[in-house]
């Protein structure tokens, strides 16, 4: 285990812009009155697994399928874009349908452990060791749990209002963070 705060703070902060768990609180406060009660344990737990296990099996995965880990990194990059498009435009990109239990599905995937959490993963593993990319996702869900258990307090106190700088402020964020990504990534792309 080679453990790196230089690594492991980076990495947190892009996964936290990522997950934006701050910005889904209207989001989770919303399947709270429709679904009822949102079980945060489970919704916490199974975004760790999927995440971890993704970090372990994600390259596996795009071996089989022909795709490299640099490939993978810059198109990261463009869904990483998208992203903080959405926080900063208030626009939607990507759109998810909301079902009758909200712990697993939409919260845990895609919520949280969702094509962005996932894609960011893989372009970490670029830049960043295995054991600092696990440490990053367990403080990452450690944040996600806190919030969960503590949305409806968390909105009392921040605000819509403050909701939405949050939002902004972690889009910008993610906005340089995927255009880094970008530039890291597409010499070793193109030098293959």
């Amino acid at each position: 285990m080679n453990l790196d705060l230089n690594q492991i703070l980076p990495a947190t902060m892009i996964l936290f812009a990522v997950v934006d768990i701050i910005g889904s609180i209207p989001m989770i406060i919303d399947l709270r009155q429709k679904v009822g009660h949102i079980q945060s344990e489970k919704a916490s737990i199974v975004s760790a697994v999927i995440m971890i296990a993704f970090v372990f099996i994600g390259e596996s995965i795009l071996k089989i399928i022909g795709i490299d880990v640099y490939s993978f990194a810059v198109a990261g990059a463009f869904v990483l874009l998208a992203l903080a498009l959405e926080m900063i435009l208030g626009i939607t990109i990507f759109k998810d349908d909301v079902p009758a239990s909200a712990a697993v599905f939409p919260l845990a995937f895609p919520l949280i452990a969702g094509a962005g959490s996932l894609t960011t993963i893989l372009a970490l593993k670029s830049e960043f060791d295995t054991s600092n990319i696990i440490v990053a996702i367990i403080l990452n869900i450690a944040v996600v749990y806190g919030v969960l258990k503590s949305s409806a307090k968390i909105e009392q106190i921040i605000g819509v209002n403050g909701i939405k700088i949050i939002r902004k402020v972690f889009g910008v964020i993610l906005l340089a963070i995927s255009v880094k990504l970008f530039a890291n990534n597409i010499p070793l792309l193109l030098n293959q």
